[in-house]
């Protein structure tokens, strides 16, 4: 009786050995399809970017945003290096919470020209609070015009928001507020951003990144010195359509110069 029990053990050990492996691969699997996606919060904030975002240029060395010291950039008069051709009837598309900030997208008509290259405005979106800083100084709200080239390059427009009187264009922005996460609007109005001539006032440029993965690198930054005045409620407003705290912290400069334009 001894030989055929000890069969029939090692006969059950084989049909059963085979499974212990497979749990373990399907443990694995279920594992690999557990992707992040970045946030600004937690394990997807800005600090682990370049751990999620895997092809991107998050640890690049020519990333935004940075601190701008006024007294360290190298002053320049301005020679024809940037011009605005908004016109007062810029065509305003859509309006969408993407979950990372409101985003109000427009039709490739307006452009600006920077350094020879002319770029169109593809969409203007928000960051609160500003992602850029001034001597050190955080602004209550930073918004991006972003410009692209026919050939793929960007120059984006950072403009520092600071609380004071209401503001015309805010309250036109903020009328189509809130967007649930997801939520997009159709628009299709005629909006006119030509009254800010921005090429008139004094900025400071340098080479950097898009402040959002990918972080695309060799990006054209302008930043303005002189703030956008707009309301604390309108401040608010934007807020509560928008993550908390959706700004990227400050980056290095790794030896790039900052210039002053004026």
């Amino acid at each position: 009786m001894l030989l055929p029990s000890i069969l029939l053990i090692l006969l059950s050990a084989c049909i059963q050995a085979p499974n212990s492996p497979k749990k373990n691969i399907e443990k694995t699997e279920v594992h690999a399809t557990d992707e992040k996606h970045w946030g600004y919060s937690g394990e997807t904030s800005p600090r682990h970017w370049a751990e999620i975002e895997k092809n991107s240029d998050c640890d690049g060395e020519l990333q935004s945003p940075i601190n701008i010291i006024h007294r360290s950039a190298d002053s320049i008069k301005i020679s024809n290096k940037f011009e605005m051709f908004y016109t007062p009837n810029t065509f305003l598309s859509e309006v969408q919470n993407d979950g990372h900030s409101i985003k109000f997208a427009f039709k490739s008509i307006d452009s600006i020209r920077y350094k020879k290259d002319i770029y169109y405005l593809k969409q203007i979106h928000f960051h609160e609070p500003a992602e850029h800083k001034i001597n050190g100084l955080i602004y209550p709200i930073e918004m991006h015009l972003v410009h692209q080239s026919a050939s793929g390059k960007y120059t984006v427009l950072g403009i520092l928001g600071e609380e004071g009187a209401e503001s015309d264009l805010f309250e036109f922005f903020q009328s189509f507020l809130p967007l649930e996460n997801g939520e997009t609007k159709t628009i299709n109005e005629q909006i006119d951003l030509s009254y800010l001539q921005l090429d008139k006032k004094s900025y400071y440029t340098y080479k950097g990144s898009l402040t959002t993965p990918p972080c695309t690198e060799s990006v054209n930054w302008v930043v303005f010195k002189e703030p956008f005045i707009l309301s604390v409620e309108e401040v608010l407003t934007l807020k509560s359509n928008m993550p908390i705290n959706n700004y990227r912290i400050e980056q290095p400069l790794n030896g790039r110069i900052v210039k002053y334009n004026f």
